[in-house]
């Protein structure tokens, strides 16, 4: 994706939003840490057409379908039609992301002594849903089952930091949040953090578990943590009267609320919840990308006035 030419005070990982109410202008200031400006939500999700879509793709050419492909691949599609999701805030700035990443815990078996390891995975906007089943299995390809013994690059950024004494590693850690507020934290950091991504995911379903608030964290630019929970099943009386078997999985979600306000949360979650129930739509690319704060980039000229 084309994004706009980067400009003075922009980062490297993302642009400086400066066309935005006043209010949100001054509330990074007012709320300095994502700790103090997280709130809580949750969402209960109709699955019931949705699992009947997934074992209809198995068969139709995506073998490998899973509910989590079709949650990221709703969420991505969501940020493209609702931008200041993908928002985060540093330096008491606000910026708008350059990439659409999914940060992702993995166990690389079912055991609770086997190890975990984080993908951060990068999307286009345009993306469909076969695109982003393929792009995830190739990703676990290379980064999981094909390092099993080294490790992908998280792995070994955390095993060299859990190696050099405690009172470095609190101080390089230091030093680097300190640089990701200016924006000159290095590169390869950035890439191998878990905790720079658009949103972390975690599916506690799998573990057959409900969701949970899970916190979000102070290093790093992240600005939404969604868990998901096991499947459920519920009795629902339509308008006729008749009982109906339905399924829903609870969704529990933590955002940063100073990168929007909370209509347009409740709006990108409604476009969210439409999605699950029809996600055919995530069969072919959506109709456009909305970019965010393009406004700032127009030059504009001064009309000039008429005399009489």
């Amino acid at each position: 994706m084309q994004w706009p030419k980067r400009r003075p005070g922009d980062r490297y990982d993302g642009y400086r939003i400066r066309k935005m109410d006043a209010v949100y202008q001054i509330v990074p200031a007012i709320m300095r840490t994502r700790m103090d400006s997280q709130v809580f939500f949750d969402y209960k999700l109709d699955i019931t057409e949705l699992e009947k879509f997934v074992r209809e793709q198995r068969e139709n050419g995506m073998p490998n379908l899973r509910m989590l492909h079709i949650f990221m691949a709703a969420m991505i599609r969501m940020m493209s039609q609702y931008p200041r999701l993908n928002r985060f805030i540093a330096g008491k700035k606000v910026f708008a992301r350059n990439c659409y990443s999914i940060s992702i815990a993995i166990k690389r078996s079912l055991s609770i002594n086997d190890e975990e390891t984080t993908i951060t995975p990068e999307f286009e906007p345009t993306f469909t849903l076969q695109e982003v089943v393929n792009h995830m299995e190739t990703t676990l390809k290379e980064q999981v089952f094909d390092k099993r013994e080294e490790g992908n690059a998280t792995d070994l950024v955390a095993r060299t930091l859990g190696a050099i004494p405690t009172f470095i590693k609190a101080g390089f850690v230091d030093l680097m949040r300190n640089l990701d507020k200016i924006g000159l934290m290095p590169k390869f950091i950035n890439k191998a953090s878990p905790f720079h991504a658009s949103m972390f995911i975690t599916d506690l379903g799998s573990c057959g578990i409900g969701p949970i608030y899970h916190h979000l964290y102070e290093f790093g630019t992240c600005s939404v943590f969604v868990a998901m929970g096991k499947k459920e099943s519920e009795y629902y009386i339509d308008k006729d009267g008749n009982t109906q078997l339905r399924r829903y999985i609870n969704m529990k979600v933590v955002a940063d609320e100073r990168i929007c306000d909370g209509y347009y949360y409740a709006s990108a979650m409604k476009d969210l919840a439409r999605l699950i129930r029809h996600p055919e739509r995530l069969l072919t690319p959506p109709e456009k990308v909305v970019m965010d704060d393009l406004g700032r980039r127009v030059k504009y000229k001064k009309v000039k006035k008429n005399k009489k």
